[in-house]
């Protein structure tokens, strides 16, 4: 398209941390390695398989998110531990996050101070772009 204009997104700033929390064998944190790579962004992955993710990081997503956001509500494991029968306060639901983190909605993605859960590009973009300035 002629004439059209995109926000700029930063290009290898070795300035910009981005960490991707999730597993090597989830689609969706391949598709934020690949969001990132093709941005010549490397970033740091954390496998959840071999490294759990710590208390204090769960938190530092939750303090920004809520403990909803991370909650992966349409995965089998939410399912098969049948959590969507119960009510539970969000410091309830951090502590079965924590115990089972196969509910965590993957990828958890940290840029700077910013941070976003699942597979959502336009919101990497913009904390890209926030990074960045």
């Amino acid at each position: 398209m002629v004439g059209a204009t995109l926000p700029r997104v930063p290009r290898s700033d070795p300035q910009i941390l981005v960490q991707v929390f999730g597993r090597d064998d989830s689609r969706e944190t391949r598709a934020a390695i690949r969001f990132f790579r093709e941005r010549r962004i490397e970033p740091h992955r954390i496998d959840l398989r071999r490294k759990p993710i710590s208390p204090g990081e769960v938190r530092r997503f939750v303090e920004r998110l809520g403990a909803r956001a991370l909650a992966d509500t349409a995965g089998r494991s939410w399912r098969d531990a049948g959590l969507g029968y119960l009510s539970m306060t969000d410091a309830e639901l951090v502590d079965r996050l924590l115990a089972d983190q196969r509910l965590l909605r993957l990828p958890l993605v940290r840029i700077a101070n910013g941070v976003a859960a699942g597979l959502d590009e336009p919101r990497w973009r913009t904390l890209l772009a926030e990074a960045a300035s």
